[in-house]
C-alpha cells in the first residue's frame, strides 16, 4: 500500500517542470494522464490487489470514471478509498465473477450509475498449481469458471452497452501461459489459452459487424502481484517454495509497469500486449521453436515447481 511521502523531483512521468514537495503520490501521479480516457467510463474486475488495482488507478488519474469489483472487499475498499483521493467518480461493488446473472444485473447497475459503459477491463482471475494426474476435477472446474467464464461473463453482460457506447472497448486478460503451456500449469494454461481465443474470435467478430467495439488481448509476464501467494495447489504441494522462487526470480514487471503498458496497447487499439520484458523474449521463444519449446520447458519447470504431482 501506498503511503504519502515527501518528494522533491522533477516530475518523473513527464520530464518536466519541479513538483511540489508536499504532495503525496497519488497526487504527484494526478494530471500525468494518457489520451483518450478522459470521460470514459471504464469497468475493472479483480480491482482488488495486482493488475486490476494499477489499472484502476491509472484511469482514474487519465480523467476516467471508474466502476470498480472484486471479491476481496477490503482491498476493493482501499482501491476505491485511492481512486476518490485522486479526485476521480468512483462506483465501487463486491461481485463474484462467476456469478453469471449478478454479472448481468450489475453491467445494468454501472450503465444506470453512470449513464453509459466505455470499456471493460475483464481482470479477475486466480490461480493453480498441479499435475492433470492428480488435479480434482473441481480444481479444473474452479480455475475455468473464475478465469474464462469470468472472462466471457463480463464480455456478454456489457457488450451491448459497449456497442450501445458507440465508442466500446473490451480488455481480456490473459496470460504468458496463453502462449505457451507448461507442466503443473494445466487448469491455468487451459483457462488463459481459452481466453485468447475467445478474445481473438470477439476481435474479428466486432469487426466484421462493424460494431463500435474494440478488442485486446493482453499477455502478461511476472508481475509483482500477490496472485502466486494467493493460488490454491494439490495436496501435499509446497506452495510456499514455490512463491518465494517466484516472487525472488520470475516477477519482474510492477502492476503500476503493466497497467500503463496495457493502458497505452488500449489507447492504440492494439490487438494483443505483451506485458514485461520476459513476456516478449518467451513469446519469441516459442514463435520460434514452435512446439520444440516443450522440450525446454519440460525440463526446467520441474526444478521450479517440484512435487505438483
Amino acid at each position: 500500500m501506498d503511503h504519502p511521502h515527501v518528494v522533491h523531483a522533477i516530475n518523473p512521468l513527464e520530464g518536466g517542470p519541479a513538483v511540489p514537495a508536499n504532495l503525496n503520490r497519488e497526487q504527484l501521479t494526478r494530471g500525468v494522464d494518457m489520451q483518450g480516457f478522459a470521460g470514459k467510463v471504464a469497468v475493472v474486475t479483480g480491482a482488488g490487489s495486482g493488475i486490476g488495482q494499477a489499472l484502476a488507478l491509472e484511469l482514474a488519474r487519465s480523467g476516467a470514471k471508474v466502476a470498480i469489483s472484486d471479491v476481496n472487499t477490503e482491498g476493493l475498499a482501499e482501491t476505491e478509498a485511492r481512486i476518490k483521493a485522486i479526485g476521480a467518480p468512483v462506483k465501487a461493488d463486491r461481485l463474484d465473477v462467476t456469478e453469471r446473472e449478478a454479472f448481468e444485473l450489475y453491467a445494468d447497475s454501472v450503465v444506470e450509475h453512470f449513464g453509459t459503459v466505455n470499456q471493460i477491463y475483464n481482470n479477475a482471475g486466480i490461480a493453480y498449481v498441479g499435475d492433470v494426474e492428480v488435479t480434482p476435477y473441481k480444481d479444473f472446474e474452479r480455475v475455468m469458471d473464475v478465469d474464462f467464464w469470468g472472462v466471457v461473463n463480463g464480455t456478454k453482460a456489457f457488450l451491448p452497452h459497449l456497442i450501445a457506447s458507440g465508442d466500446g472497448h473490451i480488455v481480456n486478460v490473459s496470460s504468458l501461459f496463453g502462449i505457451f503451456s507448461v507442466p503443473g500449469q494445466a487448469a491455468y494454461n487451459s483457462a488463459k489459452f481459452a481466453v485468447r481465443g475467445f478474445t481473438e474470435a470477439l476481435r474479428q467478430e466486432m469487426a466484421a459487424a462493424r460494431h463500435p467495439v474494440k478488442v485486446t488481448t493482453v499477455h502478461p509476464g511476472g508481475i509483482k502481484t500477490a496472485i502466486m501467494r494467493n493460488a490454491t495447489a494439490v495436496e501435499g504441494f509446497d506452495k510456499e517454495s514455490l512463491t518465494r522462487t517466484f516472487d525472488k526470480w520470475l516477477t519482474i514487471t510492477t502492476p503500476e509497469r503493466a497497467a500503463h503498458i496495457i493502458l497505452e496497447a488500449v489507447r492504440k487499439d492494439k490487438a494483443r500486449v505483451l506485458v514485461g520484458p520476459d513476456a516478449k523474449v518467451l513469446d519469441f521463444i516459442v514463435r520460434m521453436s514452435g512446439s520444440g519449446y516443450q522440450r525446454l520447458f519440460s525440463t526446467v519447470m520441474p526444478r521450479l515447481v517440484p512435487n505438483a504431482h
